[in-house]
This record gives structure tokens, sequence and C-alpha cells, in this order.
């Protein structure tokens, strides 16, 4: 055994103040991690590198990661698996070679693909989940994933080996928080969804009539100026990995901040507005990656009892952190296995129902599609994800909801790709017009 192994072993073999009360130190924990536990990495970016190196230096050898993306030159500064000659190619190879190249025994499988690409058979071969992404709607599917693993027996009690835990990571600048989802006993994700910031967006009057700020500026030529002036041809979108869509664009935007008197339109901050990019600083993923990797560790020895179950971090102004417990939502659209009514008047409009599901705080949906089942016989109310569906099925939208045939009572299926599982609700007609939903 060499002296890494040798030290991480003594640590599982010794009690603590803080032990579980399950654990019971012994020398065969750490080949237990070495040979039987199986932890999937979701993302090989700044966080996921971190996360990557501190579970390949903790004992676990059978490690699988995803990533769809490709290595830029931007990553550098804080990616630290990758170097120059790897831009371009893919993070998941190129994260895995370095680790199994560096760390005697590890074996990462690299996935160059979407998580949505992958079925239940896949990840329910897996022990824990930890996630290192940038993506709310990401992580919300992974989320509504590991739920629908979950069995039940005839009784309705819960099938303790079908828990797959998921421990979340997330970075943004000096701030940081974890978290540790035990589907069907603690508050997953979606539980506690209204604490994710939502993304900003401006007013439109602010940015075409009077701009205050540098980012009012580019939000005028990328939301305004570029579908006008068509710069690259006509139905050619915004690229933000194109230097020359960049380089458009922030011309264009130094010259409306010239109009008004307004400074600070840099390169930097005009990609960074294009592409939705958060400020991201290396210490602040090593200190998150760490913690996440510690309840990894807990989770699959008991050698300490778990995180319950939501930790802040930040460092903006000294150390920070607090934790406290996300409880379970009653009525959780994911994780409650009951349907959630839906109170509106039969007179509402299907393009009200379809907006309420994308700006409500608690669904955040980005293009939901609604069925429902009419006679014995399944009925597609609005499918936008489809073109062909969507021509049909678009003037249902001016409908209302007593001309489309349905009645209180009735439970209306709504998919989305913030979540692998369809959804169900129960419509329940209100007097007034307006929308009484929960």
């Amino acid at each position: 055994m060499t002296g890494r192994w040798r030290d991480i072993s003594k640590l599982l073999e010794r009690n603590s103040p803080f032990v579980h009360p399950d654990f019971e130190p012994s020398s065969e924990t750490l080949p237990f991690l070495q040979s039987n536990c199986k932890v999937l990495v979701i993302g090989a970016g700044g966080l996921g590198c971190e996360l990557l190196k501190d579970l390949a230096l903790s004992g676990f050898t059978d490690i699988s990661v995803i990533d769809m993306d490709t290595i830029d030159l931007s990553n550098l500064n804080r990616q630290f698996l990758f170097r120059k000659e790897d831009v371009g190619k893919a993070k998941a190879d190129v994260a895995a070679a370095f680790v199994n190249g560096r760390v005697e025994g590890c074996q990462v499988k690299a996935h160059c693909n979407r998580i949505e690409d992958f079925d239940e058979s896949f990840y329910s071969q897996f022990h824990i989940v930890v996630c290192g992404l940038d993506s709310i709607v990401a992580r919300r599917w992974l989320n509504s994933m590991l739920v629908g693993l979950l069995r039940y027996d005839d009784s309705g009690t819960l099938d303790m080996t079908s828990i797959i835990p998921m421990v979340d990571g997330g970075t943004e600048g000096f701030k940081g928080n974890i978290r540790v989802v035990l589907p069907g006993i603690s508050a997953c994700l979606e539980c506690t969804l209204d604490l994710y910031p939502p993304q900003v967006n401006y007013p439109m009057c602010t940015i075409a009539h009077t701009p205050r700020l540098p980012v009012h500026c580019i939000e005028y030529v990328k939301v305004l100026l570029w579908p006008q002036e068509k710069p690259f041809g006509e139905n050619v979108g915004i690229d933000g990995d194109n230097p020359d869509h960049i380089l458009w664009i922030l011309e264009k935007s130094k010259q409306r901040a010239d109009e008004f008197n307004i400074t600070g339109v840099t390169h930097r901050l005009t990609q960074g507005v294009v592409k939705r990019i958060i400020p991201a600083v290396a210490s602040t993923n090593a200190v998150i990656a760490a913690a996440c990797t510690t309840e990894v560790l807990k989770i699959s020895t008991n050698c300490r009892l778990p995180l319950n179950n939501y930790l802040n971090f930040n460092d903006l102004s000294g150390v920070y952190t607090h934790k406290f417990e996300a409880e379970k939502k009653s009525d959780c659209l994911v994780c409650s296995n009951k349907p959630v009514p839906l109170h509106f008047s039969g007179q509402t409009k299907l393009q009200e129902i379809v907006d309420f599901l994308i700006e409500s705080p608690t669904y955040q949906m980005k293009a939901p599609g609604l069925r429902t089942i009419v006679n014995g016989k399944p009925k597609t109310l609005y499918m936008q994800t489809v073109p062909s569906l969507k021509m049909a099925t678009k003037p249902n939208l001016k409908k209302t909801l007593q001309e489309l045939e349905l009645v209180s009572g009735q439970q209306i299926l709504v998919a989305d790709v913030t979540t692998p599982n369809t959804l169900t609700f129960l419509l329940q007609f209100t007097s007034s017009a307006s929308s009484m939903s929960s």
C-alpha cells in the first residue's frame, strides 16, 4: 500500500466525535471504495476537474464523467487538467486521461454526451452522483431521473436500495453552495427551486430608450440590432463562440454606449453577456469540490453524518459558511408522487396555462408540451418541440379550456426539457378568470 492510500486508510480506521452511529472502523473500508463504489461525475469544467482530482485522490477508482463540451482557450486559467494543446478536444476525454495517468489504479471513464442521451439503466448502475454543472435545467433533469429510479412495494414503502444520492455543487465568483439530495427521503432539487436566482433580464424599454449600463448597450445590439441588420446573412443566429460575431456586437455596442456617454463595454463583457457567462474563481471551485468529495466519503462509508442538507459558502469578505435543512414540499411536482392542482377558470385560454408554467417561480419550465386523456384516448393540446405538432396545435392556444372540452378534475400531462418524466397536473376550475394556481 502506497503512502497516500495508507494515510487515507488510517482516517477510516478510527472513531471521531462526529462519527455516524452505524460506522465501524475497519481496514476493509478503503478496499470497498476502490472496488465496489461507482461514482458518476456530471461536468468536467472548473468544478468538475476539481471533483475528479479529489475523488481519485480520496480512494475512489471506479469513476465515470459526462460532459458534452470541448476545451476553449479561456478554460485554461481555472480548469487545471487541461493544457494549451488540448484546446478543441472533448473535456471528458482529456480530464479522464489526465487523472488516469496521474493516479495509480484509478479508472475514469469518459462520456462525451448530453445527460439526456442516457436512460435509466445507465444511471441505475451508480452508487452516488456528483454534479459540477453550470446549468439549472440539467440539474433539474438529473434530479427527476434519480427520483424516477425509486422503487416502492405494494404497501407504498420505499425500497432503500433504489436510492442513489446526489451531491450537487455550484459556484459563482467567490460564492458557492453544496446540497445533498437523498431521493425519496430529503428535499429534492425541485422542492427548493426558488433558491436558484432567476436569470437576469432587462426591461425592453430600458434597453431601447434609456440605457444606463454597458450591459444595456450589449443587450440592445443582441436583441434588437442583430435581427434588424442581419450582419452575417438571413437566418444566421448569434454564435457566442464565433469571434467575428462577438467583434461585430462589440463594435456596435461601443457605438451605442458613446451615444449615451456610457463606459465599460469590453470584449470580455460582451462575450459574457452574449454567452450568459458567470464569473468563475479557481479557489471557490477547489473549496466546493473538496466539500462535495467529503460528502461523498461520508455517504459511501458512513464515517460521519452527511450534510443535512444545504450549505452556503462565501469568501467575498472573509470566510463565511451557513448550513440549514431544506424541507420536502408535500406537493412537490417531482417527488410527492401526486398530481399538483392547477386552479384556473374555464374561460382561461390555453396560452395562459403555458405562460404560467414558464413564468411561475415554482415550475420555471422552458417549452412545456401539454396532453390530456379524452374518452380514454390521448389528446395533444399543445406541443412546441416537434415542428409539425406545433403547427397543428398552435390554434389551441387561443381557445379557452371549455372550448377545448376540458373539465374540472381532468389530468393535464406536461412534458418539458427540465425533466425526463411526464408531470401530472389536476385541472380545477375556479369562478375567477385569473389564475389562482399553486
